[in-house]
C-alpha cells in the first residue's frame, strides 16, 4: 500500500482521472470498478472530459458499479444507478455490453449477487477499483464487520451509513440494506485507488492507514493490497504521523 498527498480535491481528483485515462490507453480493453457519490464525482467528470478531450478510444472498456441502495428506483437521484448513468455511461454513450450496475429492486437480491461476480470472473478480474471511504470505515457496503473473504453480498446497513446516507436524497429515506461488491474482488483487483478529502475525513485516515488490519474498520484492509494506492488532500491526511 501507498500514500499519496495532494494539497486539494482538485489536484488529488485530477491525479486520479489521469491514471484512470491512461490506464485505459495502455489498455483498452481495461475493467474499472467506481464507487459513486461526492468524494469520487469530480473524478469522474474530469476521466469524461479527459476521454473525450484527448479521444481516447474508450469502445471496450468494462465499467461496474461498486455498489446500490437496496429498494431503490434506478430514476431516484440519490442512487448509485442515477449517478453513473448521467455522470459517465451516458455522457461516454457506453453500450450495454460495455458495463453492470447492481438491479436494486430484483426479486433475487443474491442471484444478482452471483450475475456480477460470474460478470466479473469473466472479464479476468477487475484492473482498478476507485473507491472512498465512510465514516464507519466502509468501502462500498461492506460495513465494519463484514467478512474479507466475502464476494457480492446483500449487507444489513450500520446506523452511521443510513445516517449519513441521508444527504444523498432530497427526502428522508428509509435505508435498510446494500447490495455491493466484496473485499475478495477488492484484493484480486489489480489496482485500487481509495480516495478521502477534508478535514472531517482525518480520523478515518488514520485508522486506515496506521491501525490495525481487522474486519471491524473495513478500510484497513487496503494495508493488505500489494498495489493499493491512498490518495488523501492535506487536510484528510493532518492526523497521519510524519512517518507518512
Amino acid at each position: 500500500m501507498k500514500l499519496k498527498r495532494f494539497k486539494n480535491y482538485q489536484e488529488l481528483s485530477g491525479f486520479a482521472a489521469s491514471e484512470i485515462a491512461n490506464s485505459i490507453k495502455d489498455k483498452p480493453s481495461l475493467v474499472l470498478c467506481m464507487a459513486s457519490g461526492e468524494t469520487p464525482k469530480l473524478t469522474v467528470e474530469l476521466l469524461v472530459k479527459k476521454l473525450k478531450e484527448e479521444k481516447i478510444d474508450h469502445s471496450r472498456i468494462t465499467f461496474i458499479g461498486l455498489d446500490e441502495w437496496v429498494g431503490l428506483l434506478p430514476s431516484n437521484t440519490g442512487s448509485c444507478h442515477y449517478f453513473f448513468q448521467h455522470k459517465l455511461i451516458a455522457p461516454l454513450q457506453l453500450k450495454a455490453s460495455q458495463y453492470l450496475l447492481f438491479d436494486a429492486l430484483a426479486d433475487d437480491l443474491n442471484n444478482e449477487c452471483e450475475k456480477m461476480d460470474t460478470f466479473i470472473n469473466d472479464k479476468d478480474g477487475i484492473d482498478i477499483m476507485l473507491v472512498g471511504i465512510g465514516m464507519n470505515g466502509h468501502i462500498g457496503f461492506n460495513e465494519p464487520g463484514a467478512s474479507f473473504s466475502n464476494l457480492s453480498h446483500v449487507i444489513e446497513l450500520d446506523e452511521i451509513t443510513k445516517s449519513v446516507g441521508q444527504k444523498y436524497f432530497t427526502e428522508k429515506m428509509e435505508l435498510g440494506k446494500g447490495i455491493t461488491i466484496g473485499f475478495k474482488h477488492l484484493l484480486n483487483a489489480k489496482k485500487v485507488f481509495l480516495m478521502a478529502n477534508g478535514s472531517k475525513k482525518a480520523e478515518v485516515i488514520k485508522k486506515t492507514v496506521e491501525g490495525p488490519v481487522t474486519e471491524n474498520f473495513p478500510a484497513s484492509i487496503m494495508q493488505r493490497h500489494e498495489n493499493g494506492v491512498i490518495l488523501v488532500d492535506d487536510e484528510a491526511a493532518s492526523l497521519l504521523s510524519k512517518s507518512h
